[in-house]
C-alpha cells in the first residue's frame, strides 16, 4: 500500500512555476499544511483546489520550503527510487565525459532531480555532499546504491557550508564508506595529470565545472603571455602551458594551493621557472605590476554569498575586471568568470562591460561559458547554473 504523504496546499496561482518545471516552492507560496511533517519529510504539493502536482522534500525551516523530486504523485520515494535516479545519472556521464578523464560530477543536485545531493568522482573515490534536510534522511540509501553501482574504494562525505545552515543542519565531514582517501590523489583530465586534496581542498577538491573552459584557455594561449589570477592549484595554467604559452604567471593567496600548482606544472613536464607561481593578493598584484599580458584569466571566489552582498560583489567584480583590462595588450583575451549565485549572466555582463569601458577600452564577446556537460541544469531553474563566464577580445 502506498504511503500517505503530508499535503502542502499552495496559494491560488502559485503553482505556475512548478508547472513550468521549476523545482522550488518558497514559503510565501504555501497556504496551509495538512499533517505534521518534520523538516526533510516527503510531502505532496497540491493546488488550492486540491489537485496533486508533485512530490518533494518539505522543510518549514528553510525559505525554500518544497524541493521537487518527481511529478509522479503516486511514486514511492524508497531505495528503488534512488537506484533508478542514480543509474540515470551514471548513464548520462557515460555519454558526456571523455574517456581519458577520471574526475567529473556524477550527481548535480536539482540538475539530476536529486535536490541537495552532489557527488563527484575522483578516480576510485567518490565525494558526497548533502545540503538539504530531505536528502539527509535518505543518506543511507544513497550510500548503499552508490557503493553497489560503482564499487568505489571509498566514499568521503563533505556536507558543510552555508546551504546546510539554511536548512537547519550541522556540518558533517567523514569517511562514509570504504577507505578514507589519502591526503593527495592524482586524477587525469584530457590526458593531463593533477594532484588534488579531497579532504581539505576547496569545494570537493578540484573545480570540475571548469573543464570545458580550461580547453578554451588552451586554444587561446598559443605563443601568448598568460596571467592566471586566483589560480588555486594551477589547472588553467597547465592547460595554457600545453596550449603553447610563452609564459604563464599564476597568482593565488594560498601557498598550499601554490605548492600543488607548481607540482601540477612539473608533473605535466612544464618548467616553473618559465611558468612561475606567486603568492599574492590578486587585487594588490594587478595594482602593483606594470606587466602586460596577451591572455588574463579571472576565476575569483564567489563575492556574493547572499542577496545583501550583491552591491559589494558587483564592485569587486568591476574592480578586478578593470585592473585586468588595463593589463591586456591590444587585442588581448580576457577570460572572466563569476560563480556567485546572486550575480546572473545579464548582470555579470553589464559589470564587465562597465569595467572595460572604465579602462578606456572596448570588448567583443567571443563566447559565453558555463559548467561542463557533467553539470546538467534544469532549463526551468537558471539558479542552478551558478558558473558563468565571458571570453572577450579587448582593444583600445
Amino acid at each position: 500500500m502506498r504511503k500517505k504523504y503530508p499535503k502542502i496546499f499552495l496559494k491560488p496561482g502559485r503553482e505556475a512555476s512548478l508547472l513550468r518545471g521549476h523545482p522550488w516552492i518558497f514559503s510565501g507560496a504555501i497556504a496551509s499544511v495538512e499533517g505534521k511533517p518534520d523538516p526533510g519529510d516527503i510531502a505532496v504539493a497540491l493546488t488550492h483546489k486540491g489537485i496533486p502536482l508533485a512530490l518533494g522534500f518539505y522543510n518549514p525551516v528553510s525559505d525554500i520550503s518544497f524541493r521537487l523530486l518527481t511529478i509522479d504523485t503516486t511514486a514511492s520515494i524508497d531505495r528503488l527510487f534512488w537506484q533508478k535516479s542514480i543509474r540515470a545519472s551514471i548513464a548520462l556521464r557515460e555519454k558526456v565525459v571523455p574517456e581519458e578523464t577520471t574526475a567529473y560530477r556524477l550527481i548535480n543536485a536539482e540538475g539530476d532531480w536529486m535536490p541537495g545531493l552532489v557527488v563527484d568522482r575522483y578516480g576510485d573515490y567518490l565525494v558526497l555532499s548533502i545540503a538539504t534536510a530531505g536528502m539527509e534522511q535518505h543518506r543511507q540509501h544513497i550510500l548503499d546504491v552508490l557503493s553497489e553501482e560503482l564499487n568505489p574504494l571509498g566514499i568521503f562525505e563533505r556536507s558543510d557550508g552555508r546551504a546546510r545552515q539554511l536548512e537547519g543542519l550541522e556540518d558533517h565531514t567523514c569517511s562514509a564508506y570504504g577507505e578514507q582517501p589519502p591526503e593527495a590523489i592524482e586524477i587525469t583530465e584530457n590526458r593531463l595529470h593533477f594532484k588534488m586534496d579531497i579532504i581539505k581542498g576547496q569545494k570537493t577538491g578540484f573545480f570540475l565545472d571548469q573543464r570545458p573552459n580550461r580547453e578554451i584557455v588552451e586554444q587561446v594561449s598559443h605563443e601568448a603571455e598568460v596571467l592566471n589570477c586566483f589560480s588555486y592549484t594551477g589547472a588553467f595554467s597547465v592547460y595554457a602551458a600545453r596550449g603553447g604559452a610563452i609564459r604563464v604567471v599564476s597568482v593565488d593567496t594560498s601557498e598550499t594551493a601554490n605548492e600543488i600548482a607548481r607540482y601540477n606544472l612539473q608533473r605535466n613536464s612544464f618548467s616553473t621557472e618559465r611558468h612561475p607561481v606567486f603568492r599574492d593578493d590578486v587585487f594588490t598584484y594587478l595594482r602593483r605590476t606594470d606587466e602586460l599580458f596577451d591572455v588574463i584569466i579571472l576565476d575569483p571566489p564567489a563575492f556574493a554569498g547572499s542577496k545583501k552582498d550583491i552591491v559589494k560583489a558587483a564592485r569587486g567584480y568591476k574592480d578586478i575586471n578593470l585592473y585586468a583590462a588595463r593589463h591586456l595588450r591590444e587585442g588581448g583575451i580576457l577570460v572572466t568568470f563569476s560563480c556567485s549565485n546572486y550575480i546572473d549572466e545579464t548582470l555579470f555582463q553589464k559589470i564587465v562591460l562597465g569595467a572595460v569601458r572604465d579602462a578606456g577600452k572596448t570588448a567583443r564577446l567571443l563566447h559565453t561559458m558555463g559548467p561542463g556537460q557533467d553539470h546538467p541544469t534544469n532549463l526551468a531553474h537558471p539558479e542552478g547554473r551558478y558558473l558563468k563566464g565571458l571570453l572577450l577580445s579587448v582593444s583600445g
